[in-house]
């Protein structure tokens, strides 16, 4: 019992460690302090309609200006970052958002690449199982034979 203790402690040790770090990364940070890094930091969320590849924020096309403005006068005004994002997506559409929503279709955008670590941990973890499990081949007289053999050679 205590060997089976032994070799569990590694990966029960792995797991608090994994758990800690996945609590610790998915824990919400402070908000930007300022109302224009507020507002760049909502900008951040939006893509620009007109530029391929660029956020709102990153993107000086007038449309940017426009949603940068927008998003100014609604912080201005108290809105909170739900009500802000909520009133983008309804101007502009669902496209407009950089980063998936995380209900519905586009949770699994969230949940597949968590769900494929945990099957390769689960899988690698079997198979570290079955290899430290198997039986030892034991060294027969004819291989020390051959052994001896090839140092005498040398």
């Amino acid at each position: 019992m205590a060997r089976a203790g032994r070799r569990l402690a590694p990966w029960l040790v792995l797991a608090v460690l994994l758990s800690g770090a996945l609590v610790f990364a998915g824990r919400p940070h402070g908000g930007p302090g300022t109302v224009a890094a507020r507002v760049h930091h909502l900008a951040g969320l939006f893509r620009c309609p007109t530029c391929q590849g660029l956020s709102a924020a990153e993107s000086d096309a007038p449309a940017s200006r426009s949603i940068r403005q927008a998003i100014q006068e609604q912080v201005q005004a108290g809105g909170s970052d739900r009500q802000i994002r909520d009133f983008m997506v309804a101007r502009h559409g669902p496209d407009i958002l950089t980063a998936p929503g995380h209900s519905g279709f586009d949770g699994l955008v969230w949940l597949l690449p968590i769900a494929a670590m945990l099957v390769a941990s689960a899988a690698l973890g079997a198979a570290f199982w079955r290899w430290s499990a198997a039986p030892r081949l034991a060294a027969t007289d004819d291989d020390r034979r051959l052994v001896d053999r090839a140092r005498t050679r040398k």
